[in-house]
């Protein structure tokens, strides 16, 4: 298809969306947009105020709750383009760049911790969203969504996992970025034999969607202002974990889904979310590598329905 004009997608995007011929790509793209959200920090930071970006689509639910997507480690709500198009037939539906992360301003007075990253979700929550949502965090958006859970029971009515990172340990980060943790390593990753490596081991079928699309796709918000420092901020401070215990505090019915063939986290971490939350199904995806919403977007999209349809 014919390539897009800068000038058809928001002009805080990078110049390279120009590139992308991935069509959900484009149509996702072209759907976001910004807020700027006032977010009491951590000291000694404090107040700051950061444009936000993210998707709203999809029908006004009317008493249903809304669905809240978060993306994974060093990524963009992009990820979610063929799965928010199936979703958004049914359920009114926000995707989030987090705090660091995407398309949303990174200023440079801010340290980001998982502490930060929560604050910034939680003031998009309270301004944005306004009651209770379906949470859905995809790898390290998994552990987001297990904690703000767990911090906001009142915000969150159910939680879906899409093989989904947690368990205080070494942080997602560190399997992606070399020591030290500086310049030298965001130059690392963002070198593109690498981002596409990373990018093929996360399919179980990479000569079917690892395409150059897919890679530009995840490569895009490097062209954001302070992408590096901020991921080293990030990365710094330890990236987002959470512990067993606070893992088990959250109520709200838990949908696992996990690829059958995931290469990054590797399956048994679905079986020990399964026995650590204490209402959850987990729901293996055949054929599937760490990215169902991506390889299986129509088999994900078909779980998560029939799980919100289940009282």
């Amino acid at each position: 298809m014919p390539t897009k004009a800068v000038t058809d997608f928001p002009d805080f995007l990078p110049p390279a969306i120009a590139a992308i011929g991935d069509p959900d790509a484009i149509a996702l793209a072209q759907q976001i947009q910004r807020q700027a959200l006032t977010v009491s920090l951590p000291e000694p930071v404090g107040s700051q105020t950061i444009a936000t970006s993210f998707v709203a689509a999809g029908p006004d639910s009317g008493d249903r709750a809304p669905l809240l997507l978060i993306h994974g480690f060093d990524s963009s709500l992009l990820e979610y383009r063929r799965l928010i198009p199936p979703l958004a037939e049914r359920h009114r539906l926000y995707a989030i760049d987090l705090l660091g992360f995407g398309f949303t301003d990174r200023p440079a007075p801010v340290a980001y911790t998982a502490a930060a990253v929560k604050a910034h979700l939680h003031r998009f929550w309270e301004t944005v969203i306004q009651r209770p949502a379906i949470v859905v965090g995809a790898s390290m958006g998994g552990a987001v969504a297990l904690d703000f859970a767990a911090t906001y029971p009142d915000a969150v009515e159910r939680v879906i996992l899409l093989d989904s990172a947690g368990f205080v340990g070494k942080p997602l980060a560190s399997r992606f970025l070399i020591e030290p943790l500086g310049k030298l390593a965001t130059n690392f990753l963002a070198n593109p034999k690498v981002r596409n490596g990373i990018g093929r081991n996360a399919y179980c079928d990479p000569d079917t969607w690892a395409t150059i699309d897919a890679y530009r796709c995840g490569a895009l918000h490097l062209g954001m202002d302070r992408w590096s420092e901020a991921l080293i901020s990030f990365t710094r401070n330890g990236g987002y974990t959470i512990a067993a215990d606070r893992i088990a505090q959250v109520q709200q019915p838990t949908l696992i889904l996990w690829g059958d063939r995931d290469r990054i986290l590797g399956t048994a971490p679905a079986q020990r979310f399964a026995a650590t939350l204490p209402q959850n199904q987990l729901q293996w995806v055949p054929q599937c590598g760490h990215v169902p919403h991506l390889e299986q977007a129509e088999f994900t999209a078909i779980a998560i329905n029939e799980f919100l349809t289940t009282p």
